[in-house]
This record gives C-alpha cells, sequence and structure tokens, in this order.
C-alpha cells in the first residue's frame, strides 16, 4: 500500500520556501553546483533542485543536511547553541508522562511555544 502524504500547511510551505532559498545562496556562496551538493548530501542533483524549489516530499533530514553543509544556521543557532538546545528538549521530554492524558488548561504564563525550550 503507497503512504499516503498529509498536505502541507501555508506556514510549513512558506517555510520550505525560505529554507531551500537560503540553502541556493549558500550553495552558491561556496561556488558549489547542485551535483556538488547532492554528493556532499549523498542524494542526486534532482533532490538537491526539489529541496531548493521548496519541494515538500523531500525527507527533512536531507534537507536539514543540505542547510548545515552550506552553511544555513538551523534555528537560528550556531552548533554548539543547538546541541545546548537538543539537550534542554530532551531533558524536558524526559519529564513528559509516559502516555497520553486528556490536554491540560493553559494559561497566559505557559512559554512552551518559544524554542528556548
Amino acid at each position: 500500500m503507497a503512504r499516503r502524504q498529509a498536505a502541507p500547511t501555508r506556514l510549513a510551505l512558506d517555510a520550505l520556501a525560505v529554507l531551500g532559498a537560503q540553502i541556493r545562496i549558500g550553495r552558491h556562496d561556496k561556488n558549489w553546483t547542485a551535483a556538488d551538493l547532492a554528493t556532499r548530501v549523498g542524494v542526486g542533483p534532482r533532490t538537491i533542485t526539489a529541496i531548493e524549489r521548496g519541494a515538500p516530499g523531500v525527507a527533512i533530514g536531507t534537507v536539514l543536511s543540505a542547510a548545515s553543509l552550506v552553511g544555513v544556521p538551523l534555528f537560528g543557532a550556531d552548533g554548539v547553541e543547538l546541541a545546548r538546545l537538543r539537550r534542554r528538549g530532551e531533558e524536558r521530554v524526559a519529564l513528559l508522562p509516559s502516555r497520553e492524558y486528556p490536554p491540560r488548561s493553559t494559561t497566559a504564563d505557559d512559554d512552551d511555544d518559544a524554542l528556548n525550550f
């Protein structure tokens, strides 16, 4: 059975387009062809073209690998800061209950939407 792909939201499509443009600019700044970047990522040049167009069907790991190779800062953080954010996120996730409960009510003090974990 074929895997069903969820339709991306407008926000997701905009984010893919922005990231794709950043990757293309980074690739050009390094004077790499799409084939050069493709070799480094381990994919074909058509995948790089799809990433740069903002195509939603490319695996997120592939997109993030391409971004990191051309120097696009992921989540506005450098490598050290990103590792710190990852650890903080893992620590918070470890505190979550192991099974799902009905959603708790939110208050104005909740700040979980920020990337600062």
